[in-house]
């Protein structure tokens, strides 16, 4: 694998900020300040890899460096815990081989998600003040998540719930066919999302519960 420094965009709240990896979509942790999250973004760098071994990419070796390209402010729904903000580096155009990769790297985080679903048991252990969704309710978040998403994305279909799979095949479908076609770089369907923002952010949110049910499903 090639060695090379992450380029990476960071969104600053007054009591969170995110960090992410511009050129891998669903790579993105938050922490209490800048520093953290790049700390928990490289902490992150083995379970991403699963993702991008998915997709059938390849991850470059990371030597510990990352370039701070981006960092813009952010507000509350930084603070809530979503990344929120859509940077310069979000409108940039989208070739073909780029969004055949944004798509395959979307997909991989929803391949990612449904796998994790699959094996951990139904009831997860709760946070240190007793909140968390458990398995189902967590799976039926992201499955409700994902139909906001496609609608913001000009995507008008019936919203699928927990088991009817079909019905969140054809949705996934439907945004794996927008995010891989080439574009402009501009907002989607006359509203606000840029192509590369809905791929690093629907991917974050498929990732971020796959990651939680995994560490919920371990012992304290």
């Amino acid at each position: 694998m090639a060695r090379g420094r992450i380029r990476i965009a960071e969104e600053v709240g007054a009591k969170k900020t995110f960090a992410w990896a511009i050129d891998w979509p669903g790579w993105a942790r938050s922490g209490k300040t800048a520093e953290d999250a790049r700390e928990a973004l490289l902490a992150y760098v083995s379970r991403y890899a699963v993702v991008v071994r998915a997709a059938r990419l390849e991850m470059p070796a990371i030597d510990g460096h990352l370039d701070i390209v981006d960092s813009v402010t952010g507000g509350g729904g930084t603070d809530f815990g979503v990344p929120s903000a859509i940077t310069d580096a979000d409108r940039r155009r989208v070739t073909a081989a780029e969004a055949e990769r944004l798509a395959a790297l979307v997909k991989a985080s929803w391949d990612v998600f449904d796998r994790v679903a699959a094996k951990v048991p139904a009831s997860l252990r709760k946070g240190p003040r007793g909140g968390g969704r458990d398995r189902d309710m967590m799976i039926g978040h992201v499955i409700e998540a994902d139909h906001a998403y496609a609608r913001e994305l000009g995507i008008r279909l019936p919203e699928p719930h927990v088991g009817e799979t079909t019905a969140i095949d054809v949705e996934r479908d439907a945004v794996l066919a927008l995010l891989g076609r080439p574009s402009d770089g501009g907002p989607l369907a006359d509203r606000k999302w840029t192509q590369r923002y809905a791929a690093r952010r629907i991917a974050w949110h498929a990732l971020d519960h796959a990651w939680e049910m995994e560490d919920r499903a371990e012992p304290a």
